[in-house]
C-alpha cells in the first residue's frame, strides 16, 4: 500500500500490529485513553494471529485464507480508527512514543487543511492475475494522484452480485496517500463484480464528496 504507514505484507502488519499494542498497553493511563477502547481491539489481534498462523500451514484451504483476510482486514480497520481518534493528535502522546509503535510523525502547528470540495477520478488496471490497481486523480486532472490540501483518498467498495443502489452498500473501505492502490484478492473471487467510490481527504479526516462508482471484474 504505497504512501501508508501500516505495513501491507501479512507478516510484517502482524508485527507492526503486535509491537503497537505492547506499547500502548501499559500506557493507557498517561495518554488518557480507556481501556474499554483498546480491549476489542486485542480481541481481533488475536483472531488475526490465529488466522494468519492457519493460513502458514501447507494443507491450508480456502477458508483458511479467506478468514485471515477478512480477519486482518476487521483488524485495519480498528487500529485506523483508534490511531485516528486516541493517538494521532493526543498531546499526551510524544514524536519519539508515535516513532516506537511505527507512526507517522504530525506536524501539529501547520495550518489544518480544509475539507475537500473536489472528486476523485479512477482508472483501473486489470492486467494481473487476481490483482485491481486503482490509479486516482482529481477530477479533470490530466495528472495522476493527490490534488494540493488533500491528505489521500478513501476507496469504498464491495464484491457484490448486482450493482449497488448507493455508496452505503459499499461497506469496505481502504485508504491511500500515492496512486496507485492495488486490491489484491483470492483464486475463489475471479470473475467477481468489484465496485469501488473514491472521495478526498484532508489531514484531519474530513472528506469530499464521493465520485462516481466504478466497476471491475476481478482477472
Amino acid at each position: 500500500m504505497a504512501g501508508d504507514y501500516i505495513p501491507h505484507p501479512d507478516g510484517a502488519f502482524l508485527e507492526w500490529a503486535k509491537t503497537l499494542l505492547a506499547y500502548v498497553t501499559p500506557k493507557l493511563a498517561a495518554f488518557n485513553i480507556p481501556q474499554t477502547a483498546l480491549t476489542p481491539i486485542q480481541g481481533l489481534l488475536t483472531a488475526y494471529e490465529t488466522a494468519f498462523n492457519a493460513a502458514q500451514n501447507p494443507n491450508r484451504g480456502k477458508v483458511d485464507v479467506l478468514n485471515k483476510n477478512q480477519t486482518k482486514e476487521a483488524l485495519t480497520e480498528a487500529l485506523r480508527t483508534f490511531i485516528k481518534g486516541y493517538l494521532t493528535y493526543n498531546p499526551a502522546v510524544t514524536d519519539a512514543d508515535k516513532e516506537n509503535m511505527g507512526l507517522p510523525l504530525h506536524d501539529d502547528t501547520r495550518t489544518p487543511s480544509p475539507a475537500p470540495t473536489t472528486i476523485p477520478e479512477l482508472e483501473l488496471d486489470s492486467s494481473v492475475i487476481r490483482q485491481i490497481s486503482v490509479h486516482f486523480k482529481d477530477n479533470g486532472s490530466e495528472k495522476r494522484g493527490k490534488p494540493a490540501h488533500v491528505h489521500g483518498v478513501e476507496l469504498r467498495w464491495a464484491l457484490l452480485d448486482n450493482p449497488p443502489s448507493s455508496v452505503e452498500d459499499l461497506t469496505k473501505s481502504a485508504f491511500d496517500t500515492a496512486s496507485p492502490y492495488t486490491f489484491t484478492f483470492d483464486e475463489a473471487d475471479r470473475g467477481k463484480a468489484l465496485y469501488i467510490c473514491p472521495r478526498w481527504e484532508n489531514n484531519k479526516g474530513d472528506k469530499g464528496p464521493p465520485g462516481e462508482i466504478v466497476k471491475a471484474v476481478v482477472p
